[in-house]
Parts: structure tokens; sequence; C-alpha cells
């Protein structure tokens, strides 16, 4: 069997590669490792975003769950980000999301949290992976009373909203903000608090069929969000992915705002407040080098992971940090929940944009973005992790890591949830790493299918 977790839990094109019959066997699965150590009946939380295979992959789930004498309480539409808050809240005894994020309509997931609303360890993921391996020989198949059931919950969302504004009450009245909810889980969620706190919402893809979700809008697809702010006169954009737990935003001008912008103004102003830990941020090896200067410029030190929130998480635990997360838009505030969260993110962003009275065009020199190339490399996924053993491969990645040391970098890293593999160059003159990367991409390319 093929390994099934990747760095945001099991993913693949729903009814081929995850089917209703591998999500029952995960909810199965994940019932015992997650809840053996329960004396009473387990009770675990579940929720999706809005593809349209959410409904088949999430009931496949539950059976599983109640086929092991768990109960299910299913809360139906809501951002990866409330599941994990409301895990916690409700005292459960593990929450899981089923969805694809950023990836398209035909693409699904299915990622667990604990108890605590904490992602998986890697120990726990491959411990219900050998499960499945050895066809569920450990579980015990209760009948009568000992049957799980489900229980539906309406009000998820609305707790979860109420949480966002109370964690971040910033005053939004006199705001403009266009929102691109990506036709995903933030499409309730992000308009609804924002109009709460007082903000005019210009709400744009907030329309989900089931079908629709990431296609050409999101945090994915900038350019739409781009022209509309500019159109609206607009004071910022925002922009969720399909679970909600990424933002990106666009100031006043249309210009873009990643990840490792929204971390580096927050964290320069938690700093000012004295309420950034440590003085510290946990961030990924992709962040740009722009945000690492910046860290020094501003005494904040930059703590270092691997690619994927989850690392990012586990290094803030270690060392009791509380701002932590990915250029990608993955922002993780643990004070006020244990995953990323674009709600939480752009209520923070938006607060720092009111406490200073400065556009963010202005907060977004706090650090200077240097040119970034980002090419993919399709490969076979069983191939993807190998690409070092191919004597080419390694040996052009070698002579690019000499030709930019000392002015940028040469970063190449497997997807943990695609058959990509990722070629990432930084340096001063963009039109030369444009060619480096694609060249490369393409050379991994030809040698490894």
């Amino acid at each position: 069997m093929a390994k099934l977790f990747g760095t945001d839990g099991v993913r693949g094109v729903a009814n081929d590669e995850l089917t209703p019959i591998l999500a029952m066997q995960l909810g199965q699965a994940g019932a015992y490792v997650l809840t053996k150590e329960n004396a009473h009946k387990p009770t675990i939380m579940v929720g999706c975003d809005t593809r349209i295979s959410g409904d088949m992959l999430a009931n496949a789930l539950m059976a599983g769950l109640c086929s092991v004498g768990a109960n299910a309480v299913y809360v139906g539409v809501v951002p990866t980000p409330a599941v994990a808050y409301l895990t916690q809240k409700y005292k459960v005894d593990a929450g899981v999301v089923i969805s694809a994020s950023h990836n398209p309509v035909e693409y699904n997931g299915i990622k667990f949290f604990d108890g605590k609303g904490y992602k998986l360890p890697d120990s726990l993921e491959e411990e219900i992976e050998e499960i499945i391996k050895n066809n569920m020989e450990d579980l015990k198949f209760p009948m009568g009373a000992g049957v799980g059931k489900i229980k539906y919950r309406t009000d998820a969302r609305e707790e979860y909203i109420n949480h966002a504004i109370q964690s971040v009450p910033v005053n939004l009245v006199g705001m403009k903000i266009v929102v691109d909810c990506a036709e995903g889980a933030a499409f309730y969620t992000s308009v609804e608090a924002l109009k709460e706190l007082g903000a005019d919402v210009v709400a744009i893809h907030n329309n989900p069929d089931g079908t629709n979700i990431n296609a050409n809008c999101g945090s994915t697809h900038m350019e739409e969000l781009m022209a509309r702010v500019v159109f609206e006169n607009a004071q910022v954009g925002l922009a969720f992915d399909g679970d909600a737990d990424r933002l990106l935003a666009v100031d006043e001008n249309g210009t873009l705002v990643d990840g490792d912008q929204i971390m580096a103004i927050i964290g320069k102003h938690m700093k000012e407040q004295g309420s950034l830990k440590n003085d510290t941020i946990v961030a990924t090896v992709m962040s740009n080098l722009g945000f690492f200067i910046m860290g020094e410029e501003q005494n904040i030190t930059i703590e270092q992971t691997k690619v994927g929130d989850r690392y990012v998480l586990e290094r803030m635990r270690e060392i009791g940090a509380n701002l932590g997360g990915e250029q990608s838009g993955h922002v993780i505030f643990l004070d006020e929940n244990t995953t990323g969260d674009g709600l939480l993110s752009a209520l923070h962003l938006l607060s720092v944009m009111v406490d200073t009275k400065k556009p963010l065009s202005e907060l977004a020199k706090v650090m200077d973005v240097l040119p970034q190339a980002l090419v993919n490399a399709k490969v076979p996924n069983h191939k993807k992790y190998t690409y070092m053993e191919y004597p080419a491969i390694a040996s052009e990645i070698q002579l690019l890591t000499e030709k930019f040391a000392g002015q940028g970098r040469v970063l190449i890293r497997p997807s943990g949830t695609e058959p990509l593999i990722r070629v990432m160059i930084e340096g001063k003159d963009k039109k030369a790493i444009d060619m480096e990367a694609k060249k490369l991409a393409n050379l991994i390319q030809e040698e490894m299918l």
C-alpha cells in the first residue's frame, strides 16, 4: 500500500484514490487510535468544505466511526480552523475535516485533529495507516447498543464567528473590504464576521455550488481580487482558500501581500505591543529571504522548519511561540487557535491597519520581497522523494546552489499532497532565476518520467 498521509492528511482524487471505502477505513482506524485510551464511548466531530464529494466521504467516514462504537457530531460546511477550535470547545475526543484545501474540485482529503485541536504527529498517522494495512485486525466491531450514532449541529459556524470576533474585536466601521471566499468554506463565516464588526463588505466567489470551489478564485488565483479592490476603491482585499485556513491580502493599490508580509506586519506590531512571545516568529524554509532580513532589522528571531504548517505548529509548541506560518498564507495564532486560521489572520491584519491608521501598502514596506521563481515538475507520485538518486538532477542542483551562494538560494522539495516536485530559486535577477528554475524543472521531469 502506498503511503496514505502527506503533509496535510490523506488527499487524492475523490472516488478514485480517495474512495468511500478508504474514508470508512480511516474513520474506523482513526477512531481506534485517537480514543483507545478512553474508558468512555468516544465522540468525534466531523466538518467539510463545499466540494460535491464532501457529503459522500463524510457519511462514509462517519459510518466507519459508528461501526467501531464511536459517536459522530456532524457540523457540516465550516472552515478547517472552526473544527480545530470547536473540537476543544465541545470537549469531544477528536475532530475530522473533509477537505482538499486549495486543490480543484475533483480532489478531496481527510485530516484529523486530536482532542485538543492539534493536527496529528507522524507517529499517530503511521499507526492509523498500519491498522488499515493490516485489514483492521486489532479493531472490535460492537453490536446492538454498542454501535455509535450521529448527531447533527447547525450552530457550529456561529460559534466559530463569535470566537473570532471576541479574540480580535476590531472596529471596522468605515472600512471597505473586498472578500474572495473561493466558493469554499469561508463563504458565510468570513463575510458575516466582517459585517458584524462594521465593515462595508464586497463579497465575491461566495456562491458555492459544490463544483466551483477554488475555480480561478481564492488565494491561489489572486488576479480578479487585485483588480476588484482597485475598481471598488477599497482599502483592502482578503482571499481565502477552499477550507479557509489560509489568507492572502491585496493592498489598496491592487498589490499582493503574501503570508510572509502578513506575518511581518502583524509580528512587528505584536512586538511593539509586547504580545509577541519570546520576540519570535516560526516560519518555513520556503519563506522569502526578505522575511529573514526583516527579522534581523526588527530584532525578531525567525525560527525555521520544513514545509508544512503542522511542522510550524510543532516548533511553536516546543519553544513557546504564539505566531508562525507560511508564505502561502497559513498563519497560526496559538493564543487563539491550534491551526492556520484565515479569519483570525484577516482580523489581526485589519487590526494593525486600524491601530496604526496606515494603509496596507505602507505597512507592507516592513520587508522587501526578493524575487522568487517557483516551478512545478510533474513526476510519478511514488518517485517524487527519490529525485537526488538521479545523477543528472543532483549535479544540476549542486551547480545552481554554488551559482546562487551568497546572493540567493535554491530549494527543491516534493509536494506533500500532489505528484509534483517544487523548484524554488531566489535571487536578485528575476529573469535569470525564472530561466534556471524552468530549466531545472524540465530536467527533473525528463529524468523521472
